[in-house]
């Protein structure tokens, strides 16, 4: 059978070398050179500006310190950065030296110190290069003699002294690389760790011992929203639930749960849970009946992190409130519990009582203040400041605050439409202001009001104005806030933004012509979508270690995580859920992504891997897009060393400043 007869029309000369050139053009556009700076790897990406390069340096030259525990002598140990990486310090008393106790390229952490009143020894936790494959050390303060406890290439954590200090539990997947199992380590080196609870499907991290040693409460996680609690014997491995109905006889209702604690005399445990309701609140069970008390039942925010004293008096605890932390000092023999008075106004962490249980250690940060360490003595309502960070050369009065607001969405609470919470920082300057919309990851995460220099930056010297979403999906308010966004929810987010583009157009002070969209992790994928969705509206983005299709990053994300992944984004082995998941993928739609986009990402990232990245840059410039692509060798999921993280915010200016071009 012949075929059809098909007109051939022939090319003019002239238009078939143009296309040749644009063709050539295309080609190059889309394989930048690859060039490597040392541990960095460029492609596509312009020399930074000078602005960048003479004006960022002195906003990023600062620190922040972490308070991290208290030694038997009431000195502390806390981290913070003295030259690439943040390390553990000691200081001796408040506003002492910081004497440095660590030394490596890579950040060490979640430094505690030996319970035992006469140890000068304390624990620390250090992965390499990102791989979050964390491994568990002992330092002597006074020999500086540095001993490993775990196997030096599985994954550890959550580590936890027994209280005569001879033992160290905590979390690893060292038996198959995928399930977190719980094991014991004697510190006095008789043999190596042993395995004392094992996973049977569970995800498990110590949270307490037993005052008598003989038992742990465990933490099952599932997801944000769905917890357990166990006690399990050591000597025998056997562990049981701990029932939350209030009656041993009813099944425990979902829950998300934060954390929990032993009371002092072992008969229960103290923890924060929801309950199924939308808060997390303090609330205690009697191990023996199972009956509930609750210690917040006032409060119409999520309890963020509570801390029992050694005997049982005093119990501390941080809300979460509209994003800024209240600390608050029950005591419980007396009944009563009261508002902390004489701390700065910010986000509280890391609380820790010191052995006697009468003074509070904690981390502080504010918008315009770096985080230091604090200690508060609860009988005298008295605090104290231990450090006082550097703020390099940016000058404290030009710093803005950040003001909470919020914003209709598309959709309605009944016949209201349903507000989303943000933070906006503005510049004190009069005019139209562009935007750049940094969008958290998670997506069970929360902006809050913390210390950034870099938005400190673009506000002051670039002229941005950066508003933080939490669009729904994020965590702070309310469990019911916190689930719009699961399974095939999952676009619902992204219209939050639209949203928002609204709310910017309709501002006086905003350009609505010139926004910007950036973000990691989850906010990587937010970032994508959006300009996929919104690309008319938008000016660019900046993606850092987003995901880019949902099958892929389910495939390849690393095997302890992905169980608790498919929880909140679905399960890709579904046929169904597999097509839903391919449909939102950005990469599906990578031809409709038409503005400058720069991606950044650590090679060594467990959570998302470089592919997804990698596939991502290589589809749009296929299509003849522009893409700024930055990785590291040595980093994992995000930026964590100073050359590094400089570097990319060199670029990120670069790249906004072209953006903000009227």
């Amino acid at each position: 059978m012949t075929k059809p007869y098909t007109e051939r029309r022939s090319v003019p000369l002239t238009l078939l070398s143009a296309a040749l050139v644009l063709f050539a053009g295309a080609a190059h556009a889309q394989s930048p050179a690859r060039e490597t700076r040392g541990n960095l790897v460029l492609e596509g990406i312009p020399p930074h500006s000078t602005r960048a390069l003479e004006t960022l340096d002195g906003w990023l030259a600062g620190r922040g310190a972490s308070f991290q525990d208290f030694m038997p002598d009431g000195s502390i140990l806390i981290t913070t950065r003295f030259g690439d990486a943040d390390q553990v310090h000691h200081v001796a008393r408040p506003g002492a030296a910081r004497t440095q106790l660590t030394f490596d390229i890579d950040p060490a952490g979640g430094a505690s110190a030996n319970s035992a009143s006469e140890s000068r020894v304390f624990l620390f936790a250090r992965d390499r290069g990102g791989n979050e494959n964390a491994q568990l050390y002992l330092q002597n303060l006074d020999t500086r003699q540095t001993t490993r406890l775990t196997d030096g290439r599985s994954r550890h954590g959550g580590a936890l002294w027994s209280h005569d200090g001879r033992r160290v539990v905590f979390q690893s997947n060292a038996r198959n690389g995928v399930n977190q199992d719980v094991y014991i380590a004697e510190i006095d080196g008789s043999g190596g760790p042993r395995l004392v609870v094992a996973s049977q499907g569970q995800t498990w991290t110590p949270l307490d011992w037993s005052t008598d040693g003989q038992r742990l409460l465990l933490l099952d996680y599932s997801s944000v929203t769905d917890a357990s609690l166990y006690v399990a014997e050591i000597a025998t491995g056997g562990f049981t639930r701990v029932p939350l109905s209030g009656d041993p006889a009813k099944p425990s209702p979902q829950s998300g749960i934060g954390s929990a604690r032993f009371s002092a005399d072992g008969q229960g445990v103290w923890f924060t849970a929801d309950l199924g309701g939308e808060f997390r609140q303090i609330r205690y069970v009697d191990l023996a009946n199972g009956s509930l008390r609750t210690l917040t039942s006032e409060l119409s925010w999520d309890v963020d992190d509570f801390e029992v004293s050694a005997e049982g008096r005093w119990l501390a605890y941080v809300a979460n409130i509209d994003g800024f932390s209240e600390l608050f000092i029950a005591d419980l023999g007396a009944g009563v519990t009261v508002r902390s008075t004489g701390l700065p106004a910010g986000i509280i962490s890391n609380l820790r009582f010191d052995r006697q249980g009468k003074t509070l250690g904690m981390s502080i940060e504010s918008s315009q203040s770096p985080r230091d360490a604090w200690t508060y003595d609860v009988e005298k309502a008295a605090a104290t400041r231990w450090t006082r960070s550097e703020m390099g050369l940016i000058d404290p009065t030009q710093l803005v605050a950040a003001e909470v607001f919020r914003y209709p969405t598309w959709d309605r609470i009944g016949r209201t439409p349903r507000q989303i919470p943000a933070l906006i920082h503005k510049p004190a300057k009069s005019g139209r202001h562009p935007v750049v919309i940094d969008i958290h990851g998670g997506p069970e995460g929360q902006s809050r009001p913390g210390y950034s220099p870099f938005a400190q930056y673009l506000v002051n010297e670039l002229g941005y104005a950066v508003i933080q979403p939490n669009v729904r999906g994020s965590t702070g308010y309310g469990r019911r806030f916190t689930m719009l966004d699961n399974g095939r929810l999952r676009e619902d987010s992204v219209r939050d933004i639209g949203a928002l583009l609204v709310w910017i157009a309709a501002q006086p002070d905003l350009d609505a012509d010139r926004v910007v969209v950036m973000g990691g992790s989850y906010g990587g994928y937010m970032v994508l979508a959006s300009l996929i969705a919104y690309g008319d509206r938008l000016k660019g983005g900046i993606n850092v270690v987003g995901i880019s299709n949902f099958v892929t990053f389910l495939t390849n994300t690393s095997g302890y995580r992905r169980d608790l992944r498919r929880v909140e984004y679905g399960d890709e082995r579904d046929p169904s859920m597999r097509a839903f998941l391919r449909r939102i993928s950005p990469l599906e739609k990578a031809s409709m992504i038409r503005r400058p986009l720069l991606v950044v990402q650590g090679l060594n990232d467990p959570r998302v891997p470089a592919s997804e990245s990698e596939q991502l840059v290589a589809k749009i410039r296929e299509q003849g897009g522009e893409v700024w692509y930055l990785a590291a060798k040595d980093e994992g999921h995000g930026f964590r060393k100073k050359t590094n993280r400089d570097f990319y915010l060199k670029t990120a200016v670069t790249f906004l400043e072209r953006l903000a071009a009227p």
